[in-house]
């Protein structure tokens, strides 16, 4: 059964989340929170699978909420939900440690879909979405030290990982990355492990941060 906690300051909307998840047999619904603060102790309290979280909420915001979260138990995973597409927090949300981000007005299928894809330990960020976030909301030109950053986070990695850690943070699906490599997709999934074990990451969300980051992969690029 997949656990989770809902937050958002529209009861309207957690009442609507509410209903969808509930006809599912292995989704849960173990609490509700209308603001950051109380997202937090919550999570603490009832330690749910995924966190259903809001962004632009009173008080302490889903951002810092986000953090909080997953530096308290890592094994929580927080999907931030958003009113558009390219909304200014998500990028944060995500170096935050958030597991991927949605849209509010998402088909329920998709939101199921999306739930238990983190819970699985994926992150749910689609490609172009990946590529449209990092260009707009990061523009991270390599500065003095970007050189000797990737040069650090390449060198734990052997010739053919770094070359699926490249693709990944392009965000490459590993159906993608085979055929590209042509190897096959079994092959790319424990490569992919290997890599996220290597460089201390906990998912491809991770990846793609700490690719644009350390200039592996650079904005428009």
């Amino acid at each position: 059964m997949i656990e989770v906690l809902l937050v958002d300051d529209q009861s309207l909307l957690r009442m609507g989340f509410r209903l969808i998840l509930q006809a599912e047999p292995d989704i849960d619904v173990v609490g509700e929170a209308a603001d950051g603060g109380s997202a937090v102790s919550m999570a603490a309290a009832l330690r749910p699978d995924v966190v259903l979280m809001d962004v632009r909420m009173p008080g302490m915001d889903g951002i810092q909420a986000t953090a909080s979260v997953t530096a308290a138990d890592p094994a929580v995973k927080v999907l931030i939900l958003t009113t558009y597409d390219l909304d200014e927090y998500v990028y944060a949300g995500l170096r935050s440690g958030a597991s991927g981000f949605l849209l509010k007005d998402a088909p329920p299928a998709d939101l199921i879909s999306a739930i238990r894809t983190v819970a699985g330990g994926d992150a749910v960020l689609a490609p172009t979405a990946t590529r449209r976030l990092i260009d707009q909301f990061a523009p991270l030109l390599p500065g003095p030290g970007a050189q000797q950053d990737r040069d650090a986070v390449l060198g734990k990695l052997t010739s053919r990982e770094q070359a699926v850690f490249a693709q990944l943070a392009a965000g490459r699906s590993n159906r993608e990355i085979a055929a590209d490599l042509h190897l096959s997709e079994g092959t790319i999934k424990v490569h992919v492990r290997q890599v996220l074990a290597k460089l201390g990451l906990r998912d491809r969300v991770q990846a793609v941060v700490l690719a644009y980051e350390s200039g592996v992969i650079t904005p428009g690029g």
